[in-house]
This record gives structure tokens, C-alpha cells and sequence, in this order.
């Protein structure tokens, strides 16, 4: 049973459409209604329905407007516009969002039905592409091509010519077209689907991941590893726009369609298809980061403010210990490492390995902080343990305490960073609100690109800080405003409207009355009676 949020300003519409349609015989539950686009959008966030049924004509948000938004907060709720406008500017707009289907007013109950089983056939054809397991079939030759570049990159600064030959077979493969690839950008984002924590990620998981993305930008993705990796390619505007919904369109369709939960990493742009090897790896370390805090979307960009000061492909104890220091906890390291040493103990390692192994760990921790925390938390750890002070050879249990106590120590200094760092930045939303707040065009998207992270991690960040949303404290800021205004001053009601932000008179009184309940003028009046 697919659920729908019915938005529309008539009263006797809106009732109509509830009341003389068989919903459940059709396959939909209706889950909520509204009256505006503020209260629509509201619904979607809270409801999280599978169809948005509005009308393109709506008060405070248009549905233009709802279905941009709503493309921001919920990716994979599909929006239907109902419109009593027979202009194509109108659908010209609609087709930028996705938009399932535009029905003409006035529409009977019948044609109303006959286009809602037409729109459940599209869902259905939405949902089996993304639970059916058998992948597309990729040309070996692109797969001959992409798995190196994404797996082992290359070891050494390409030349220009070099380059121009890499741009050169990724077009005789079929990556890309002469048309595309001066202009294309590349990032990566790599899926691992999990049950009740365990990685159940499949090949056919390909084919869901390339479901979503195809509504978007180019793509091609490849199963290794037991994760799903895709390269995008895209324009540095397609990317801006796109990117941030892409992955959470990925997360809401993993959790709504198949009951699952996943884990996305996501890397930095890269200018060129030779830098998508380091993309890779920003994205499996982007991964780590869920251990420590939760959620299912980790941008790089988010979780580690500096550039890496190293690439390489690092083995697989130590790319462990890299996501314990990130996001594991004290004990995680201490049992991880204590395994290690018993392994090495009993010849399992061999001794020449096992201290290769040890060096790159203490580097490599050090790398972690240093990306995730900056040069101060370095030289309080280098303060702490000298880099390569008692790190040759194993010399049992002394020497194993060591690498315990400068893997936690410099787990804590990540976590104690990101603290920081996630107090800084609500700090520097809540100072752009305070600031800006009366600017009408202010959004989270803007602010987001203004301090350099993405919407998705700004959202979940301000939440967790605040307790509310980024719209919820934007709304306060400016009604509050707006009733000492009223309260202390003679402007009109329109000039304080303008002044906090709002367009619309209308749309600033409903707000007005929905967070304090009272209008704007009856709360003026009502403090002037009080004085008298």
C-alpha cells in the first residue's frame, strides 16, 4: 500500500479528492492533507509519504516551490501535480523536478483514478528496478577500464599527455563522450546496504543504487568488495545541486523499499578522471565515520575539514585501525590491536610484516588526526608519544600497550575535534540566522554552501545541536522579531513582514499565527488594550 499527502487550498477540492476516491482499492492510503504549501511540506518531512498529490496554485509555497523543497528534504517521495493551468512553463518546471505526473483541472473521479493507477504502475516499475537483482550488463571493456582506476589508481603523478590518453580510452570505452569530458567533474560514493548491522549488500544492490542515480547525473557503478561502488560524473553545478539529494534519494529508497538500512560514503570533486582513485578512498573513509556517529550519508568533505595528506592504498589492519581511531570506541581498539599482537605472537604474522604493519599504523593515526583535527592535535600527540619512540619491533606486552595508548589517545583527540568543529559550525548557522534573518531568500542550502558542508550533515548537525530544524529556528528568529516590532513600534504590518523576511503579507500572518496563535493584529491590539 503506497501512502499519499493530498495538498490543495480549496477545502471542497481537497475533500472531494479524499472522499470519491476508492483509495485503498487502488492502492493508496491517504496519510495526511493540507491546506498550504507550508503545512504540505511539513507533512512529507513528518509522514514521509511515497506520492505528493498538489496543486500547482498553492498559498505561501507554491507547488513549484513544494516540489523543489520537497526534492531537498525527501528525494524519494514522488510529487503529482494537480493545475488549472494548461501552460507549458508550468510543465517545463515541473520536469526539472521529477515530477510523476501533471493532471489538468477540472479532472472527474474517474479520469482522477485511471491517472493514480497509471502513476502506482510507474511507482511499481520504480520499485522492482530497484529490488531486481539482476545488474545491468556492463561492456567488459568499461569494467576492464574502471576497476583499476577506482581500486588502484595510480602510483605516480600522470604527465599531461598521460592524462589526455586516460580522458581518451574513458571515451573509447563508453565512460564518456567527446561532449562531456573537458566539462565533467567525478565524484564517487560507495553503498554498503546492512540488516541489523551486518553488510548484506549484493550485486543486484547495483541496480537499485543505478535506479536512483540515473534520474540525475551519468554514472556508472560496480559491485567489489561488498560494497557498491559508483563513479558520477557530473558538471561542478550538476554536482552542487545534485549530489546531497542523490545519496539521501539512495537512503530513503534503501529504508522505504526494501526495509534495509545503508551506509554512504561520499568523496571530494575531483577535476579529473585520474583523481578518482583518491575518490574512492575518501569515500570507504568517509564510511568510518558511521561507527562513531550514526546515520547512513558521511561526506569526506563533512568529516575531515583538511585535504588527507596521504592516498595510498593502505592494508586491510590498517585501514581498520584508521576507522576505529575515527569512529570506534577505546575498548574496539584495545580488543582490535590485542588480536593483532596474539596473531603475531603465535607466528600468524610474520615478525618483518607485522612491524611494517606497526609503522604504517602509528603514520597513518597520525594522518587521521591531523586530517580530522588540524596540526595543534598533532603536536599534542607527537607531545605525548614520539612518532617512532619505542615503535621498532614488537617486544611483547610493553610494546603493545604503547600502540593501544597512541590509537586511543588519538581516537579521543578526533572525537574531542568533531565536537568542536560541530560546535562551531551550528554556532556560525545560528550567527548567519541572527544576522540574515530577514533576508527572504535565506535557506539552508544557501548557508550550507556559504560554511563549506553539505545540506544533508548542516540539517542533521543543527538538529542535534538545537533540537530543532534549520527552518524551525529561522521561523523563530523572525517571528520573535516580528512581535517586538509589533509590540514597540508603529510600522505597518507589511513593512514588519518585509522587514523579517517574508514576501508575503499573508504568508507572514499565517506564520505569525501558527507560532505564537494570534495574528499579528490581534496581537498589537491586545497589547495596546493591556496598557490602556
Amino acid at each position: 500500500m503506497y501512502t499519499v499527502v493530498i495538498a490543495d487550498d480549496e477545502e471542497e477540492i481537497r475533500r472531494s479528492l479524499i472522499r470519491k476516491i476508492d483509495w485503498k482499492a487502488i492502492g493508496f492510503e491517504v496519510a495526511g492533507e493540507a491546506d498550504n504549501g507550508e503545512d504540505a511540506l511539513e507533512l512529507v518531512e513528518k509522514l514521509e509519504p511515497d506520492l505528493l498529490l498538489t496543486d500547482v496554485k498553492m498559498p505561501f509555497v507554491s507547488g513549484i516551490e513544494l516540489a523543489r523543497q520537497v526534492r531537498e528534504v525527501r528525494p524519494a517521495t514522488q510529487i503529482a501535480f494537480l493545475s488549472g493551468y494548461d501552460d507549458f512553463s508550468y510543465a517545463q518546471q515541473a520536469i526539472q523536478y521529477n515530477i510523476i505526473s501533471y493532471m489538468l483541472k477540472p479532472i472527474s473521479s474517474e479520469e482522477l483514478t485511471k491517472e493514480l493507477l497509471v502513476i502506482r504502475e510507474k511507482m511499481e516499475k520504480k520499485f522492482g528496478e530497484f529490488m531486481r537483482e539482476d545488474a545491468e550488463n556492463q561492456k567488459m571493456e568499461k569494467r576492464e577500464f574502471l576497476f583499476p582506476l577506482l581500486l588502484d589508481g595510480f602510483r605516480r603523478e600522470l604527465s599531461g599527455s598521460e592524462k589526455e590518453k586516460l580522458v581518451d580510452s574513458a571515451v573509447a570505452c563508453g565512460l564518456l563522450d567527446e561532449k562531456s569530458k573537458r566539462i565533467f567533474r567525478y565524484a564517487v560514493i560507495v553503498t554498503s546496504i546492512t540488516e541489523e548491522g551486518c553488510n548484506c549488500t549484493g550485486r543486484g544492490g547495483v541496480q537499485a543504487v543505478d535506479s536512483i542515480l540515473k534520474k540525475y547525473v551519468k554514472y556508472t557503478s560496480v559491485y567489489a568488495q561488498d560494497k557498491i561502488i559508483s563513479l558520477l560524473m557530473a558538471t561542478e553545478a550538476g554536482f552542487r545541486k545534485y549530489l546531497h539529494i542523490i545519496v539521501k534519494d539512495i537512503s530513503q529508497s534503501v529504508e522505504r523499499i526494501k526495509g534495509l538500512e545503508c551506509v554512504i560514503g561520499v568523496s571530494r570533486i575531483a577535476k579529473h578522471i585520474a583523481g578518482v582513485h583518491e575518490c574512492y578512498l575518501e569515500a570507504v573513509n568517509a564510511m568510518g565515520y558511521a561507527k562513531k556517529s550514526g546515520g547512513s550519508i558521511h561526506f569526506i568533505g563533512d568529516e575531515e575539514r583538511m585535504e588527507p595528506l596521504d592516498q595510498e592504498l593502505v592494508q586491510s589492519t590498517v585501514k581498520e585501525i584508521e576507522n576505529l581511531v575515527r569512529g570506534g570506541t577505546a575498548q574496539e581498539i584495545t580488543e582490535y590491536l590485542t588480536r593483532f599482537f596474539s596473531e603475531a605472537g603465535e607466528g600468524r604474522i610474520t615478525s618483518i610484516a607485522a612491524d611494517f604493519i606497526l609503522l604504517q599504523i602509528v603514520s597513518s593515526t597520525f594522518q587521521v588526526v591531523y586530517a580530522a583535527a588540524g596540526n595543534e592535535a598533532v603536536q599534542k600527540l607527537q607531545q605525548k608519544f614520539s612518532l617512532y619512540h619505542n615503535m621498532r619491533g614488537l617486544g611483547g606486552a610493553e610494546h603493545m600497550q604503547a600502540y593501544i595508548e597512541i590509537c586511543v589517545a588519538a581516537r579521543e583527540l578526533v572525537a574531542e575535534q568533531r565536537k568542536k568543529s560541530s560546535e562551531i559550525l551550528c554556532e556560525k548557522t545560528l550567527r548567519m540566522i541572527d544576522e540574515k534573518y530577514m533576508d527572504p531568500e535565506l535557506s539552508l542550502a544557501g548557508v550550507s554552501a556559504e560554511i563549506a558542508v553539505s545540506p544533508n550533515y548542516l540539517s542533521a548537525l543543527v538538529k542535534k545541536e538545537t533540537g530543532s530544524t534549520f527552518k524551525d529556528l529561522l521561523t523563530k528568529r523572525r517571528i520573535e522579531t516580528a512581535r517586538d516590532l509589533l509590540l514597540c513600534t508603529s510600522m505597518k504590518i507589511r513593512e514588519i513582514a518585509e522587514k523579517c523576511g517574508y514576501n508575503d503579507q499573508h504568508y507572514f500572518s499565517y506564520c505569525f499565527k501558527k507560532y505564537t496563535g494570534n495574528s499579528p493584529n490581534n496581537c498589537r491590539r491586545s497589547n495596546e488594550e493591556t496598557k490602556v
